[in-house]
């Protein structure tokens, strides 16, 4: 079982870190797991609403199953463990007074949730379900950097069958993916970067 001790900076785990799709074969503990998703949950979202939800998949039969919805791509098979990085904003509306800070006042706790439940009652699940998931999509940020800061590898990604995935894990309709995530310690090194120059993706105004 493999529990990870070391710890990149932020810089250096941003520096270090490639997609990886090949995974050394291994268990990784919960401990780690739980670690990894202490820091992601720091993530910032909109009112605090944080609509992201992660399921962990461990069972070998499970991923090979999510592997097949995934078009075949054998990174999720060879991961250690794969997380799905979803957005609920159904779930978030059924427990809107959890996401408010508890040092408010009383009377300000009910201003905000009933300003949250006016605000997002206006809109479609269609319109809250994306909403939430460009919220979500910063957790997914959060969780590549945590990862590689933490020693362990991944690969983000979308190209899967959502359909088939929300009824693998039993989802309702209205749950949105950010995205499929692959992770474990590499066993390859990956492809250097090739990003953009600074000044092809920065304009000051």
């Amino acid at each position: 079982m493999s529990t990870t001790t070391d710890v990149l900076s932020v810089k250096d785990a941003i520096k270090s870190r490639h997609s990886i799709r090949k995974f050394v074969q291994e268990t990784i503990s919960k401990e780690d797991i739980e670690r990894i998703f202490k820091l992601v949950r720091l993530a910032p979202s909109a009112w605090n609403l944080q609509p992201w939800r992660f399921h962990v998949i461990i069972d070998k039969d499970l991923k090979e199953k999510l592997k097949d919805a995934a078009y075949g791509q054998q990174q999720v098979s060879s991961a250690p463990a794969v997380i799905l990085v979803t957005s609920d904003m159904e779930d978030v509306l059924d427990n809107i007074s959890d996401t408010v800070h508890p040092d408010l006042s009383e009377e300000r706790r009910k201003d905000e949730i009933n300003n949250l439940t006016s605000t997002f009652q206006e809109q479609s699940v269609e319109e809250r379900g994306q909403w939430g998931l460009t919220q979500t999509n910063i957790a997914l940020g959060f969780l590549l950097v945590t990862l590689e800061g933490l020693g362990y590898s991944s690969v983000p990604m979308l190209g899967f069958d959502q359909d088939k995935v929300r009824s693998l894990l039993g989802l309702p309709d209205h749950v949105r993916f950010a995205g499929m995530v692959p992770f474990g310690h590499a066993d390859e090194k990956g492809y250097p970067h090739f990003r953009h120059e600074v000044d092809t993706i920065v304009r000051f105004h």
